[in-house]
């Protein structure tokens, strides 16, 4: 006979509601700190030059090698954070995710902000982004639909995304305008799937990954949103 999993390990779905608002609190309070940290060091990599340095060579080589890297950087956060049996492991890879999202941002961010023509594009970016984040986090959790069905969509999605990313860089292909748009439906529903895999599989002590996964779906949405404002 087996024993029952110790309450710390069960998903926080079958806690009582007061642990369950709990746990979703501390989850998007982290969430909000990762944002604002994010913000913080694009503040500093604008204020020091390091953006503009960036940007010149991001410029000189290829905007989709840095797609590559954002994604394969999310990833890799993500998996550290899942693995991490420490709160400080937790918190040092989710440091990690938004620290390398800060870099991987910084030459669009920073070319937006210094072209006249884009002017308010980020902030309309952030906009778009936040609320479809909002509306997306609410179906997520107020939904009876069960929504793992899109686990092998988001897999093999990324993969063939990447793979496409890897085509184009090599064959010296342009992705265009549809590919920013089938990735902002495939960050819209990621934030789905993340957002009712947290609320009814993680544990109540792992509102860090779970934090660090929202962030990574929510930078992605808002990196693709970005790009497809920026072609007008």
């Amino acid at each position: 006979m087996s024993m029952p999993a110790p309450a710390m390990e069960r998903p926080v779905a079958e806690h009582p509601p007061q642990v369950r608002s709990q746990f979703m609190t501390r989850v998007y309070l982290r969430l909000i700190a990762g944002i604002a940290g994010f913000i913080a060091i694009e503040y500093v990599l604008f204020a020091t030059g390091i953006a503009a340095a960036i940007t010149e060579v991001v410029v000189a080589t290829n905007w989709l090698i840095i797609l590559g890297g954002f994604m394969i950087v999310s990833w890799m956060a993500n998996s550290l954070g899942l693995r991490a049996s420490t709160p400080a492991a937790q918190f040092s890879a989710y440091g990690l995710l938004v620290a390398a999202n800060a870099l991987l941002f910084a030459a669009p961010l920073y070319i937006a902000a210094n072209t006249p023509q884009l002017e308010g594009t980020i902030t309309t970016a952030a906009q778009i982004s936040l609320f479809a984040f909002a509306a997306l986090s609410a179906i997520a959790i107020r939904s009876s639909r069960d929504f793992t069905f899109l686990r092998p969509l988001l897999m093999w999605g990324g993969v063939l995304a990447l793979a496409l990313i890897v085509g184009s860089v090599l064959f010296g292909a342009n992705l265009g305008t549809w590919f920013s748009v089938a990735m902002i439906g495939f960050a819209g529903a990621a934030i789905l799937y993340e957002t009712q895999t947290i609320y009814r599989s993680y544990p109540p002590n792992r509102e860090v990954a779970a934090s660090m996964a929202l962030f990574a779906s929510i930078a992605l949405l808002f990196w693709y949103v970005l790009q497809l404002l920026m072609r007008r």
